[in-house]
């Protein structure tokens, strides 16, 4: 385990493919967006690179691109931590969220078939059973999931793209209240398929903006650890 705390079975195996300090890279950033390496958690080099199988250099050029895209923070004579997200950066990016969310719920409203409808419903089983056994993790994953799928039934490439940007941050941001959303956020999951399922387009805008809107207000009051 490391030193700074990173949960045992928490590391993913590294799949072979690919240039190495892109596979270390997409493992840390799992790491961080998963919580298991902490906002603020001290990241040392020599453990990351013993705990991965790797040499330090890919470590180091992987922390150099996370801090260029703000998963890290890069301090002189300090070394790397993972970024703390302020209240601002958190509201800005789930404030964004909403209106891609919004707007492929009336897209998948207005193109979903009965194949996919059966996929939504699927996840949401999932999802509801991971709340019901407390897997915050599986929880997590099943709505980021659920959220892609009705981004996929949109049929809109671009606002796909889009969304895959944030999509990774949301998840960051949600799983420290995924557990204080529980059931709730997958009650509201059912009424969305039944919206997108009636083929109401203002009624599927509605939901998932007001969906998406308590999981931000739900992140400003989450208890400070």
């Amino acid at each position: 385990m490391l030193s700074t705390g990173l949960p045992q079975g928490a590391v993913p195996k590294l799949e072979r493919p690919g240039p190495l300090r892109d596979r270390v890279y997409e493992a840390l950033l799992e790491l961080i967006t998963t919580r298991a390496l902490q906002p603020g958690q001290h990241l040392v080099e020599s453990e990351l690179a013993g705990h991965l199988g790797v040499s330090r250099q890919p470590v180091r050029e992987a922390l150099q691109r996370l801090n260029t895209e703000g998963w890290v923070d890069l301090r002189p004579a300090q070394g790397a931590f993972v970024h703390e997200p302020t209240e601002e950066e958190a509201d800005q990016l789930l404030t964004v969220r909403t209106l891609l969310e919004a707007e492929a719920a009336r897209l998948a409203a207005a193109n979903a078939d009965a194949a996919g409808i059966k996929v939504l419903q699927e996840l949401c089983e999932e999802g509801e059973k991971a709340v019901a056994a407390d897997d915050v993790d599986g929880a997590v994953a099943m709505n980021a999931r659920f959220h892609a799928k009705i981004m996929e039934l949109a049929g809109n490439a671009v606002l796909a793209e889009l969304a895959a940007q944030v999509d990774r941050r949301v998840r960051w941001y949600y799983t420290p209240v995924a557990r204080q959303r529980g059931r709730q956020s997958w009650i509201e999951h059912r009424e969305l398929i039944a919206a997108i399922t009636d083929r109401d387009e203002h009624r599927a805008t509605q939901l998932m903006r007001e969906h998406t809107e308590h999981t931000r207000r739900s992140y400003h009051e989450r208890p400070r650890s």
